[in-house]
């Protein structure tokens, strides 16, 4: 069976301590399948805390050891903010949109 090429996980509202778990679970389902390409859509986001981070971390690491890639797109400015004050911006393969995703090898 072929892996699916990619999958996109849109997210929206608050991702702190209350949403985080959902956020873990829906990534893991989305995962299980080891799609070649993870876009996590933030678009929506209005804001991140620490356990947000954490989750999103987790994914990427969980992606990586299959030897797919995690793709976070559409930060809004206050978001992409924590991820550069917390310099996980260097960590995460942030892109503007799903056609730059799509389009990055």
């Amino acid at each position: 069976m072929a892996k699916e090429d990619h999958k996109i996980l849109p997210l929206e509202g608050e991702i702190d301590l209350h949403g985080s778990p959902e956020v873990a679970e829906a990534l893991a389902v989305l995962i299980k399948d080891e799609p070649r390409k993870v876009i996590v859509d933030l678009s929506k986001v209005s804001y991140i805390d620490s356990s947000g981070l954490a989750v999103l971390l987790e994914g990427m690491q969980k992606i990586e050891a299959y030897r797919g890639r995690l793709y976070l797109i559409g930060l809004q400015e206050h978001v992409r903010v924590v991820f550069e004050s917390s310099r996980l911006d260097q960590a995460f393969r942030i892109l503007p949109d799903v056609d730059a995703a799509l389009a990055a090898i």
